[in-house]
């Protein structure tokens, strides 16, 4: 299969918002997506509004989308609209996990719900300039969540992750982790070099790959269960949560050396999301106590010295345990860069 086409996607570099500021218009799609009505005026026409099961920002936090049990939905972030959605008729249409890829026409979902509309083994690719699923990834349990780069596609399981070339759905590498129900992952999105970081084999712990390097580094972050992390977009820096929910740690992810700490509070919380600002000056954080904090940081990402090498080979296992069924459609899959 050719390379890929992303040479477009660069171009909206420039439109990139800090994550916290973004929280807002995530609201918005559960109000959206929880109260939207059919304008059909008769009462008894009218259908019940589609349930919010899966939100997600793409690469450069400029879109989202929404999963829902009828299909998934793309919104802009500013100005903030809805850009598209796909729902499927017949019956099912739950989708559990949609990503992006920056903003072009691939996508990866998976099913979800009461009626899934893929099985939940199995990651699909959707291309949505075909209006259709071009392929699949197959795998022997349930999918908890999906990860894209341009060049890697990283799906995760419960207790281990996968990484394959995005060009030929090669596998390049498979990880044990410790039972991760949330589907914990996060990748850099540097084309230079990939960092790719999940929850370790011990309570607490954090892997980080470094796969120009060939590098892996665990960081003992917490105590307790690791709740939630957010990586920079060079992978420079790792933000950490555990399942207290008072401490934000900030780890230099080359040598795991901790940089920083905040405070969220004293009392517990279940935090639900991390992320980095643009420029890695904020990070916010959001909780089950209907709060969002945002946090200044004290540290300089550009000064940490993580390698801007070339990229290495990665390793490549042998008989992979998950099936692929895009390779028939190699040299197929057509890149376009969408302008909101």
């Amino acid at each position: 299969m050719s390379s890929p086409v992303y040479c477009d996607l660069d171009e909206d570099h420039h439109h990139q918002s800090p994550p916290h500021d973004d929280l807002s218009d995530a609201a918005s799609i559960i109000s959206s997506v929880t109260e939207a009505q059919d304008p059909n005026p008769n009462p008894s026409s009218l259908s019940p509004a589609p349930s919010l099961l899966h939100i997600s920002f793409n690469q450069d936090f400029g879109c989202f989308a929404a999963g829902t049990d009828r299909g998934f939905r793309i919104y802009n972030c500013d100005p903030f609209r809805e850009i598209f959605r796909r729902e499927f008729e017949g019956g099912g249409g739950g989708i559990a996990a949609v990503q992006m890829l920056f903003r072009c026409n691939i996508l990866a979902v998976v099913g979800g719900g009461s009626e899934p509309q893929y099985p939940l083994n199995k990651v699909m690719i959707w291309d949505d300039h075909q209006g259709r699923c071009i392929g699949e990834l197959s795998f022997r349990s349930e999918v908890k969540s999906v990860r894209l780069r341009r060049d890697k596609i990283v799906v995760v399981l419960l207790q281990k992750i996968f990484v394959y070339n995005f060009s030929d759905l090669k596998l390049l590498h498979q990880i044990e982790t410790i039972a991760n129900p949330k589907g914990l992952c996060e990748v850099s999105h540097q084309s230079a070099s990939m960092v790719l970081v999940c929850p370790g084999l011990q309570k607490g712990q954090v892997r980080v790959e470094h796969y120009a390097s060939k590098r892996t580094k665990f960081i003992m972050a917490h105590d307790s269960r690791i709740a939630c992390f957010a990586l920079t977009h060079d992978g420079r820096l790792l933000a950490t949560a555990s399942s207290k929910g008072t401490l934000v740690r900030i780890f230099n992810t080359l040598d795991g050396s901790l940089l920083q700490e905040v405070r969220r509070g004293a009392d517990r919380a279940e935090i639900y999301s991390l992320a980095f600002s643009s420029t890695a000056q904020w990070l916010a954080l959001s909780s089950d106590k209907g709060t969002v904090h945002v946090f200044s940081l004290k540290v300089d990402s550009a000064s940490l010295g993580i390698e801007r090498t070339r990229s290495a080979p990665e390793p490549t296992l042998s008989t992979p345990p998950a099936v692929s069924s895009l390779s028939f459609i190699r040299g197929s899959i057509s890149f376009t860069h969408y302008s909101f």
